[in-house]
């Protein structure tokens, strides 16, 4: 291969990275200027990445890419758009390494009692849940055939699922369709699921002006109320590991705090 050849070829790849880079960047609603702020770099050396101009190390692009929070599997296309090697593996479900993993998110879950959690995974599946999210479910009344495999978004947004039994659905259901929806541009089985799904009304001007959102659901000891939040697997090195999120729905109130912690009281004196 002559120099020539070669020097066009990198040049090209350079050109193909910078333009991922420019992409997310903009995506995240960061000038240059932003970016060279948060990872240190210079804005005339990320101008030059973004243009072709410059080809990125592999360390610049992982500081740039982690800067901008992209899904791994994404900062895989753009290390081999660079000329790189992917960077990060997907483990497989049932890999030994991920068993401390599982007892990782196991104990989680089970801390977390008597308030209510759940694994969510890319494709919003809840893939696990501790005890108290059942309890939830039976005080909501929300049917067996309603609990079995159940996805997140199916559940909020189509009818007879735990969408059908919160107080500030429409809120809920807004702000749950605009997230999966920036999740599905880098996810396709998102992207499939969401085509399946009737769009809900638009968000409340005065629900996105709030600070925090409360989940507020009827129950048969009346109106519970919940404050939602995530864990994350920090700096993940594998694309499994960091599909997976916990989301805690922490009781908002004393009344809510008062009737998980006596449910779940009740259900440790059945197992006892």
């Amino acid at each position: 291969m002559s120099n020539h050849h070669f020097h066009r070829r990198a040049a090209a790849a350079g050109t193909e990275a910078g333009a991922y880079l420019r992409r997310f960047r903009q995506h995240a609603g960061l000038s240059q200027l932003d970016l060279s702020l948060i990872t240190g770099i210079s804005q005339r050396h990320l101008s030059c990445i973004e243009t072709g101009r410059a080809n990125a190390s592999p360390s610049t692009l992982h500081a740039v890419l982690s800067a901008l929070d992209v899904p791994l599997e994404q900062s895989n296309d753009v290390f081999l758009a660079a000329g790189y090697a992917p960077r990060y593996t997907a483990s497989p479900l049932n890999a030994p390494e991920m068993e401390m993993v599982y007892a990782a998110v196991n104990h989680i879950l089970q801390a977390n009692n008597p308030a209510p959690a759940i694994v969510i995974a890319s494709n919003w599946d809840i893939t696990a849940a501790n005890v108290s999210t059942g309890l939830l479910f039976d005080m909501v009344g929300l049917a067996q055939g309603h609990r079995s495999g159940l996805n997140l978004l199916t559940t909020l947004l189509c009818p007879g699922g735990l969408g059908d039994y919160l107080i500030n659905a429409e809120e809920i259901r807004a702000i749950a369709w605009q997230r999966a929806t920036r999740e599905a541009a880098s996810n396709a089985d998102l992207s499939h699921l969401l085509s399946s799904i009737p769009a809900p009304a638009s968000l409340p001007a005065d629900a996105a002006l709030s600070p925090v959102v409360l989940t507020r659901v009827h129950s048969k000891q009346g109106e519970l109320a919940f404050l939602s939040t995530f864990t994350t697997f920090g700096m993940p090195l594998d694309i499994t590991v960091a599909s997976l999120r916990i989301e805690h729905l922490i009781p908002a109130d004393t009344q809510t705090w008062k009737t998980m912690a006596a449910a779940y009281e009740q259900w440790l004196a059945v197992q006892a």
